[in-house]
């Protein structure tokens, strides 16, 4: 398709000098507030919330009474933090491999990011940094105060109760106090009822802005658009047409030095009750009847609780070895010569309702893969054969529609064709979109769209207490069983343990590729 026929892509076009000039039409800045940041030298500061701020900024996002505190442990200058992430941002920006990348910054926007950062020197755990730091906001510009816990999730609690005990989550005089938390929201379910638990003791829901970065991904959150705004999806995504769904999160990297914190997680607990189970429930949910947060959040409950417990025959778990692409795991920095830590983890997991009883939704994660892959596809039953019986045609290719999340943004649609020629044959075709093709592309790291919305209030795309808990009453069973389960190996540069392509030939069903060997759309 050309690109002038598209309407988005010549609005794009409107600004070449801003690309974000059409993104960013109808929206207003977020309120005045102060960001507080716990966690202010860690990795997610540098490499996510800096380039989102500033991103935001040139935009026009934020308001000019804007202030962000960054507290963290050690003595330091304002000035020595700053000059930090002003290196490691230009270092992301010019790493053509690193998910913020752009050709040309823009000095005036990180300029106007810099001027507002403050270094606050403190403790996570000491009453007296809690009281200076309340001292301090007293004479912040705007009284709206958002926290943002970019830290271990052994400081959660600890720093939730100082907060509390501060007085610091009381909202007054109709100013906001907000809480964002990174996840992981829990390890079990008894963990994440605990965590659940403090948090509510000082805070109300409404305060409250659990963040999965995945869904801060455009491509993500263009799943709602493409199930509800599009006549012809929405009539075929039941039971009635849909034969499997397949979810997908694949790397090729392995646990890059970070094997100890890595023993404590795993693949499992890591990927499936929170990034892949939301990815679920945005195809699974029903319609809501707006885009209002509760009545979207309301429809993935009601999926989560819907979620059939899974059991030790619905999961399979790999930890990758030697192979074509580097070392086994054993072999990394951090991790124990014995350890049965998985890095591999598939389930089948089944949603009984009225929509989807008896469809598998089969997901899969892991990591040394042979491809890069973050994806969702939908395949249609079959049609029947009997058309075709006399002609010369062994099979027909599944119609599949797939969402392509990472790292290309796009759709792709497999269907069948005649082949040219004066025999009935048929032939395997496949359409795709590629958002490249018709929208400006942007150096956009996916904390965007949260940082504003927990600005603004928006808890569409956050997590709400009884959807963390009913995500992991489905899998605590798995995290809990009788005996171990098994933990598969499988070469380095494969794509998984063979025990995965088990569990769905004992359904008579096959994975999605991982490498296409089809010629590139």
């Amino acid at each position: 398709m050309p690109k002038e026929s598209n309407e988005a892509n010549q609005s794009n076009e409107a600004n070449p000098a801003n690309p974000a000039s059409a993104t960013c039409a109808g929206k207003h800045p977020a309120p005045p507030c102060t960001l507080v940041i716990f966690g202010a030298g860690g990795d997610l500061t540098k490499r996510l919330l800096m380039p989102s701020l500033y991103n935001l900024s040139a935009d026009k996002l934020l308001d000019d009474g804007m202030e962000i505190i960054g507290v963290n442990h050690g003595e330091r200058e304002t000035s020595d933090w700053r000059d930090e992430l002003t290196q490691s941002l230009r270092g992301f920006a010019a790493d053509k491999a690193a998910t913020f990348h752009t050709s040309q910054l823009n000095e005036e926007a990180w300029n106007w990011v810099v001027g507002r950062l403050e270094y606050f020197p403190g403790e996570f755990e000491e009453d007296e940094t809690f009281a200076r730091l309340k001292a301090r906001l007293a004479k912040a510009k705007s009284g709206n105060i958002m926290f943002y816990l970019a830290v271990g999730a052994r400081f959660f609690q600890p720093i939730i109760e100082h907060l509390g005990a501060a007085g610091l989550l009381e909202e007054k005089d109709g100013n906001f106090r907000r809480l964002v938390i990174e996840k992981p929201f829990g390890t079990d379910l008894a963990s994440a009822k605990a965590l659940n638990a403090c948090i509510l003791k000082f805070a109300d829901e409404s305060q409250v802005y659990r963040i999965d970065h995945f869904l801060g991904k455009d491509t993500v959150q263009s799943i709602l658009a493409v199930r509800f705004a599009n006549a012809m999806f929405e009539p075929i995504w039941r039971r009635e047409y849909i034969d499997n769904v397949q979810i997908t999160a694949a790397e090729t990297i392995g646990v890059e030095g970070r094997g100890k914190f890595y023993e404590q997680t795993g693949a499992f607990r890591d990927m499936l009750p929170n990034h892949l189970f939301q990815l679920l429930g945005m195809v699974a949910m029903e319609p809501p009847n707006s885009f209002d947060a509760e009545s979207v959040r309301d429809r993935k409950a009601e999926v989560f609780d819907a979620i059939r417990p899974l059991t030790a025959n619905d999961v399979v778990l790999g930890q990758y070895e030697a192979g074509p692409a580097g070392p086994g795991y054993k072999e990394e920095p951090g991790v124990a010569k014995d350890s049965r830590t998985e890095t591999y983890a598939a389930a089948r997991v089944y949603v009984e309702n009225w929509r989807w009883a008896g469809v598998p939704f089969y997901l899969r994660t892991g990591k040394r893969l042979t491809e890069r892959r973050t994806e969702i596809s939908v395949q249609l039953k079959a049609v029947p054969f009997l058309l075709f019986r006399d002609t010369p045609v062994d099979a027909l290719t599944p119609n599949v529609f797939t969402l392509r999340i990472d790292p290309a943004h796009g759709t792709t649609f497999d269907f069948n064709v005649k082949v040219p020629g004066p025999v009935m044959q048929i032939g395997k075709v496949r359409s795709a979109f590629n958002y490249a093709d018709f929208f400006a592309e942007r150096a956009n790291v996916g904390y965007e769209t949260l940082l504003y919305d927990c600005m603004l209030g928006d808890a569409t795309l956050f997590q709400r207490a009884d959807s963390i808990e009913t995500a992991w009453a489905a899998v605590d069973r798995v995290l809990h069983p009788d005996s171990p389960l098994a933990v598969h190996g499988y070469a380095a540069g494969s794509a998984g343990p063979e025990q995965s392509d088990k569990l769905l030939a004992q359904d008579g069903r096959t994975w999605r590729a991982l490498t296409d060997t089809r010629k590139k759309d």
